[in-house]
C-alpha cells in the first residue's frame, strides 16, 4: 500500500475535512473566511487530519464526527502556520502569496487567534475531557516550540536535544494528538492510546526533519519556497547541526560567520543567501561530510521507531495503512 493509495482511499472524507475547516472560518466578519477561501484555495495535503483518520480506522471508529474533529486539528495547524509566515516574513505559501502580504500582520494574527479560539470552542462540543487535554496540551507546546524556536534562531550553539525539543511541539505534538484522538474516540486502553501517542509523536518528528532537509535538496517548485529558506531566515536545522559538529576547526567558524551575516542582514530585510554564495558554499560542506545523508539516517530510524510503537495492534489492513503513510516521511525525499 502505498501514501498515493491512502490518499486517494480518504478523499471524500478529506473533503469532508475541508468543509467542516471552512465552517471553522465562518464569522460575521467577512475577512475571517475570505482568507479561509485564501487558504483554502492554496490546497495542502491534510496531513494532519489522515492521521486521526488513520488513528480512528484502527481502533475501529466510524462514526462521521470524525472529519470535524480532524477539521479542528488542521485549524490548530492552520492558525500556527499564519503566525509563522508572520514572524519569518515569509512572502509565499504553498506557492500563493501569504496571506499577511495580501492582508496584513495585525489581520492575519488575529484572524490565527480566531483559528486556534473557534477551533477549541467547537471542540467543547464533543463533551470529552481527553479531547480537550490533547488539544489544549499541543497547542501550548506548539507556541512553546515557536518561542523557543525564535529565541534560538542564527544561535549555532543550539543543540541536538534543543533542536528536538523545537520539531517536537513543532510538528510532532499535534499528529500525536491526531493519532491520540483517533483511539480516544475509540475508548481503547491505555496501553494502546499511549502507543499511538508515540507512534504519532515520532512520526511527526520525523516528518518535520525530514522537511528541514528538502529545505536544502528539493526543486523550488515542489517545496513552494526558496530553497536554502531555512538558513535564510537563521533557522539552523538537523543538517548544519550535525555539519558543526564534525566539519573542522576552520570551517565550523566559516560556518559561524556565514550565519552571522545571515542574522545581520536578515535584520535589514535582505535575502543574502543565493546571491552571496553563502548556500552555495553550505551545500559543498554538507556534500564533503554527507549531513544531509546523514540527516536522512536519523529521520529513517524515528520512522522505524514509530512503527514499533504499533506492536501492541494485531496485524490488519487498518496497521498496514498507517505504518505506510509513517513511511510518506522518508518517501519524499525520493
Amino acid at each position: 500500500m502505498t501514501a498515493k493509495d491512502i490518499f486517494k482511499n480518504y478523499s471524500d472524507e478529506l473533503k469532508a475535512v475541508d468543509r467542516n475547516l471552512m465552517d471553522i472560518f465562518q464569522s460575521n466578519v467577512l475577512l475571517i473566511p475570505l482568507i479561509g477561501k485564501h487558504i483554502l484555495s492554496s490546497g495542502g495535503k491534510r496531513i494532519r487530519p489522515l492521521f486521526l483518520l488513520l488513528s480512528a480506522d484502527l481502533c475501529g471508529y466510524k462514526d462521521s464526527n470524525r472529519a470535524f474533529l480532524g477539521a479542528i486539528i488542521e485549524a490548530i495547524h492552520t492558525a500556527s502556520l499564519l503566525h509563522d509566515d508572520v514572524i519569518d516574513g515569509a512572502d509565499t505559501r504553498r506557492g500563493k502569496p501569504a496571506s499577511h502580504v495580501l492582508w496584513g500582520n495585525q489581520v492575519v494574527i488575529l484572524v490565527g487567534d480566531y483559528l486556534y479560539s473557534n477551533a477549541l470552542k467547537l471542540a467543547v462540543t464533543q463533551k470529552s475531557q481527553k479531547i480537550m487535554e490533547a488539544l489544549s496540551d499541543a497547542t501550548t507546546r506548539m507556541t512553546e516550540g515557536e518561542i523557543l524556536q525564535l529565541h534560538k534562531t542564527g544561535d549555532p550553539e543550539i543543540t541536538r536535544e534543543e533542536y528536538f525539543q523545537i520539531i517536537s511541539a513543532k510538528t510532532g505534538i499535534l499528529i500525536s494528538a491526531a493519532c491520540r484522538i483517533g483511539s480516544i474516540l475509540a475508548n481503547q486502553p491505555n496501553e494502546k492510546e499511549a502507543a499511538l501517542v508515540q507512534f504519532g509523536l515520532k512520526t511527526g518528528i520525523a516528518f518535520q526533519l525530514a522537511d528541514d532537509v528538502l529545505d536544502y535538496m528539493a526543486k523550488p517548485k515542489d517545496l513552494g519556497k526558496r530553497l536554502g529558506k531555512d538558513l535564510e531566515e537563521g533557522k539552523i536545522t538537523m543538517p548544519l547541526i550535525h555539519l558543526l559538529k564534525i566539519a573542522s576547526k576552520d570551517e565550523r567558524e566559516e560556518i559561524k560567520n556565514i550565519i552571522k551575516e545571515i542574522v545581520k542582514v536578515q535584520d535589514s530585510k535582505k535575502h543574502p543567501v543565493n546571491n552571496g554564495g553563502n548556500l552555495n558554499r553550505i551545500t559543498e560542506l554538507f556534500s564533503k561530510y554527507n549531513a544531509i545523508e546523514e540527516s536522512l539516517k536519523i529521520a529513517n530510524a524515528l520512522v522505524k521507531e514509530a512503527q514499533a510503537e504499533l506492536n501492541v495492534f494485531p496485524a490488519s489492513r487498518q496497521k498496514e495503512a498507517i505504518l505506510a503513510m509513517a513511511e510518506y516521511a522518508m518517501q519524499r525525499n525520493k
